[in-house]
């Protein structure tokens, strides 16, 4: 490992390594698992001792403070435990990692889903983010009805090629174990910051060439704050472009939190009648607005993303009002029209809901560009798409 100013770094150091001069700790070089190179020396000697000593909690140092503008080059004051760079072991739960995303911000991107979200939205491709727990799922076209998940739940509720109801299954995991095929699986797997990051840092090449980095999308991902904010500062740290994904149905001091963070804001709005939103999401959309309101003004790069659901918000009337409202903020850099897909009905089958929109068709690509056009006609940059 690399010296610094005549010291050398431990061999056996993982996170955090003390550099000694004479005897005496004059630095501290934080570490990557797995990379020998330093991300990190602090040389200041208040920070130093905060190394060597039990440091704040995470949430009381990234959580609570002021709120502030958005500053790319600000510099990151992490709390660090004795041993470890202790926000790298912050865990979430994650229900899968996307590789050469093309629709989830600009380049080519790796979209990290969170599990949990607060919104219940008819038209949901993601149903097995909206628990905020992990859950068992069951594909049922590789079900063999071998009985072996029955013979092992301790509840007596698996029943083979069905997923058993959330009320009465205690997710224990033994009919996933049992399962011979893989027909059972759980949905959600706990991950640490420093999971993330080795699963990331496998596509960086591609960042690089296109321009792109990681999204951090859901469910919604600041149900899960203190990893979120985590794992946006790794990603700081090293120098990867990083974009949030919001329903922005969150505490406004959470989102402002994680905008100073982040490089782009990828901000979901829905249907602007309040009555018609609380309908089909479950929830008023006051805070939303509010929130985006004041993102709006406090960060730099926010993109608008409006599903296009046919019958629910794509009237002329609709698409004007959101229109009108996205041109009055200062922040809405572009909106990207997301056309409605059926990809959620197997999805919701395989946990054993109700698909409420088992009919509808997604809209046509001449729809999709007369809606673009109610977005054009008020000055703003909109996009087909992701």
């Amino acid at each position: 490992m690399a010296a610094r100013n005549g010291a050398r770094v431990a061999d056996n150091a993982t996170r955090i390594s003390r550099i000694k001069q004479g005897g005496r700790p004059v630095a501290a070089a934080l570490f990557y698992p797995r990379d020998p190179r330093p991300i990190r020396v602090i040389r200041d000697r208040a920070p130093l001792r905060a190394a060597t000593k039990r440091a704040p909690s995470l949430r009381a140092r990234l959580c609570n403070a002021t709120p502030a503008r958005y500053n790319p080059s600000s510099p990151l004051d992490l709390p660090i435990k004795a041993g470890q760079a202790s926000f790298r072991m912050v865990s979430g739960l994650i229900t899968n990692i996307q590789r050469y995303s093309l629709h989830d911000g600009p380049g080519i991107r790796t979209t990290v889903f969170l599990k949990g979200c607060p919104l219940d939205c008819w038209w949901c491709h993601n149903p097995e983010g909206l628990a905020p727990e992990r859950e068992v799922v069951t594909v049922a076209s590789r079900c063999l009805h071998c009985g072996e998940c029955a013979k092992a739940c301790p509840e007596g509720v698996a029943v083979a090629g069905t997923t058993p109801e959330r009320a009465v299954c205690v997710r224990c995991g033994a009919c996933v174990r049992a399962c011979p095929t893989g027909a059972r699986q759980f949905a959600g797997t706990t991950m640490t910051v420093d999971d993330v990051l080795w699963e990331i840092d496998r596509d960086r090449i591609f960042y690089d060439d296109s321009s792109g980095g990681v999204t951090l999308s859901g469910g919604e991902p600041l149900l899960q704050l203190e990893f979120l904010l985590a794992l946006l500062a790794s990603c700081r740290q090293a120098g990867i472009h990083t974009a949030v994904d919001t329903c922005g149905f969150v505490k406004d001091t959470q989102l402002l939190q994680v905008a100073v963070l982040t490089d782009l804001i990828l901000f979901d709005l829905k249907i602007l009648d309040e009555a018609r939103h609380r309908e089909f999401t479950g929830v008023s959309n006051r805070l939303i607005l509010d929130n985006l309101r004041q993102l709006s003004y406090r960060h730099p790069n926010v993109w608008l993303r409006v599903p296009l659901i046919p019958g629910i918000n794509d009237a002329p009337d609709e698409l004007d009002a959101i229109a009108r409202f996205a041109a009055s903020l200062s922040g809405i850099r572009q909106v990207n029209l997301l056309p409605y897909h059926r990809t959620g009905i197997q999805k919701f089958q395989r946990l054993n809901r109700e698909y409420r929109l088992p009919n509808l068709a997604s809209p046509s690509s001449e729809q999709m560009e007369a809606a673009a056009d109610h977005f054009a006609a008020h000055g703003l940059k909109v996009r087909v798409g992701g």
